[in-house]
């Protein structure tokens, strides 16, 4: 009798594997053997593409990199403000579909070289609008930094969007904190509203940087 073999996986199966298990189980629950099981593989199969899982949440990371730069459509001659308000926004919306997608991105590296393309044609925008090349890379690395905090917060909140955590009640902790009237009402800019506190608080960003680096 014949032994039939599990096919032979590649990388990307088995990122594609990960990055939709992720929903399901989050950061935590994730693991090379989940995801061995999830494929119908034994896990050291899966050695031979990542020695750990922090090799696996790189390569996760990167995929999810060039799932979002796929869709993200930005002309050669935007201006520097709306090409870091335009990549702001999608790489949220890309952290978003994935649970625990800020904390994967979070200290990780990219594998390849893709994620240059973008990164070069920011920094050349803002060198060309008259940024030092020093300037330019604090105006993007800060906004980057910015949306990359505010979505783990958010998805702390939110771990998908409309997946509330149990805790985050808005009006039960204001009951609680009605002894401090200014913290108990700030609970809602805080604890809902993700997106128009996005928006304003990039905006912020942009502005601080323009105030700082542009040259009259």
């Amino acid at each position: 009798m014949t032994t039939r073999r599990a096919p032979r996986l590649d990388k990307k199966q088995v990122v594609d594997a990960a990055l939709r298990l992720l929903n399901e189980v989050g950061l935590e629950g994730l693991s090379l053997r989940v995801i061995a099981k999830d494929l119908q593989v034994q896990a050291p199969a899966l050695y031979w593409h990542f020695q750990g899982k922090q090799e696996l949440l790189d390569e996760m990371a990167t995929e999810m990199y060039r799932r979002m730069v796929a869709g993200l459509q930005i002309a050669p001659d935007t201006g520097w403000r709306e090409r870091l308000t335009a990549g702001s926004r999608g790489l949220r919306a890309a952290l978003l579909g994935y649970r625990d997608g800020a904390k994967v991105f979070s200290g990780t590296r990219f594998t390849g070289t893709e994620h240059a393309v973008q990164m070069e044609a920011n920094l050349g925008a803002l060198v060309e609008a008259g940024f030092t090349l020093p300037q330019a890379v604090r105006a993007a690395s800060t906004t980057y930094f910015f949306t990359l905090g505010f979505v783990t917060e958010e998805q702390g909140v939110e771990p998908l969007p409309g997946d509330r955590r149990e805790g985050y009640d808005v009006d039960e902790r204001a009951a609680r904190m009605d002894g401090f009237p200014l913290s108990a009402a700030a609970g809602a800019d805080l604890f809902r509203n993700f997106d128009e506190g996005f928006e304003e608080g990039l905006a912020l960003v942009i502005a601080g940087i323009e105030a700082r680096y542009r040259t009259p």
